[in-house]
């Protein structure tokens, strides 16, 4: 098992994380990032055959990559936290321990799935994860697909499934009109955005609507949606796509005991959290977007070399982008009614194939999991637990190690490393 000693230890490899790492190489310290993507970019920069990097991705990786001081582990899992100063992690073919003085956590975020009859139907995948296997080599030529959901990822869906060859049937958005046309006429304040969106500019976008069944035997045939005034229609189509927008990954944050607010990591304007040495950034601190993600990992990083005059220069950049980020958020917030669409026989666990009306007596996810073993089977809970925390309420609970599957040679050098301490 190797050991790495570092000034900086940085969780997460993708916007945030690259320009968190940068700034604190720059400062002289040494810095080691620890990821568990092959490679580098998160998911919003994810690689693939079928996918062309954006330009500012590629400098940042470059960057990154000929940076003497910086030390990428990329392929390797958290397992545990032997101490208050370490961490254990696995690769495919070892495993390893850092210690490190600081910790700046760009753990990301990742898609809320939201219950409701068939959505478990082979065809019925979530926006990010359509992506992902799109930019991987799925191709959906003469595919007709729907997308629904909320916010501006689906726009950005649609036009990746049309450059797969796939037919766009319905854009599927739960927002009023009304929100989404005052969301367009503030855009001038971000004229980038502003571009963005007119070169996606969306044909059969449908407002104040939801889908909420799925039709199939063995393949999803159609979907039915429902609008605002109760008016449902069938479409047929062979894929569904559905994006609810994002939630910050704080498994994380819990294991090293750091504050939380509105359910991201809590962060001070110098992207501090409640624990001393432990910084945040990016999605996990709440969703923003890679403009506003690259802003915080670069504060981030400076503030955790000590190099607070350069930390302060950003909090103007910063602030720009957490304003889109406020504006994206009051647009786009998820109603109480979407939940309507969880009926007692929809599927919440997939693993365990436990439905929402098996835990619908049960007043926490400990119960829930304790009574019908939901979130115990091979994602152990990473979406249900997700879900049941927007349906229901149940907070997240706080990570027992190890938090993945680890190979027996690796809990033994757990178990070792802390009978040393």
């Amino acid at each position: 098992m190797q050991t790495l000693r570092c000034d900086i230890l940085i969780l997460g490899c993708g916007p945030a994380g690259l320009a968190a790492a940068l700034a604190a190489a720059s400062c002289g310290k040494q810095v080691v990032i620890l990821d568990d993507n092959p490679r580098p970019g998160g998911q919003i920069w994810r690689e693939g055959p079928q996918v062309q990097l954006p330009a500012l991705a590629r400098r940042y990786r470059e960057a990154v990559a000929a940076e003497k001081n910086i030390t990428s582990l990329n392929g390797a899992r958290l397992i545990a936290r032997p101490s208050a100063h370490s961490v254990l992690f696995e690769t495919a073919d070892d495993s390893g321990l850092v210690e490190w003085q600081k910790l700046i956590l760009c753990c990301g975020a990742r898609e809320l799935s939201l219950p409701f009859p068939g959505w478990t139907l082979p065809g019925v995948t979530g926006a990010g994860g359509l992506q992902a296997q799109i930019k991987h080599g799925l191709t959906l030529r003469g595919q007709k697909v729907v997308i629904a959901g909320s916010g501006p990822l689906l726009l950005a869906v649609a036009a990746t499934v049309k450059k797969s060859g796939g037919e766009v049937r319905q854009i599927v958005e739960q927002a009023p009109l009304s929100a989404l046309l005052r969301f367009g006429s503030s855009l001038w304040r971000w004229p980038e955005k502003l571009r963005q969106l007119a070169t996606l500019a969306p044909r059969r976008y449908l407002s104040s609507s939801q889908v909420i069944r799925a039709h199939g035997e063995t393949q999803l045939e159609a979907i039915t949606l429902r609008d605002a005034r109760g008016i449902e229609r069938t479409i047929a189509c062979q894929r569904l796509v559905m994006g609810y927008g994002l939630v910050a990954n704080i498994e994380t944050a819990l294991l090293f005991g750091c504050a939380l607010a509105d359910e991201a990591i809590a962060v001070n304007r110098w992207q501090q959290t409640s624990v001393a040495n432990i910084y945040a950034a990016g999605e996990c601190t709440g969703f923003g977007g890679s403009e506003l993600a690259l802003a915080e990992g670069e504060i981030a990083g400076f503030a955790a070399a000590d190099a607070e005059a350069c930390a302060q220069a950003l909090f103007a950049r910063r602030g720009r982008w957490q304003a889109f980020a406020h504006a994206v958020n009051r647009t786009f917030t998820l109603p109480e009614s979407l939940k309507n669409a969880a009926t007692p026989d929809s599927l919440l666990c997939r693993c365990e194939d436990v439905r929402c009306g098996d835990v619908a007596d049960a007043d926490s996810w400990h119960q829930a999991k304790l009574t019908r073993r939901c979130g115990m089977g091979a994602c152990q809970g990473k979406t249900c637990a997700t879900t049941a925390r927007w349906l229901y309420g149940w907070p997240l609970p706080q990570p027992r190690e190890p938090l993945s599957p680890a190979r027996a040679e690796t809990l033994i050098a757990l178990a070792d490393t802390r009978t040393m301490r």
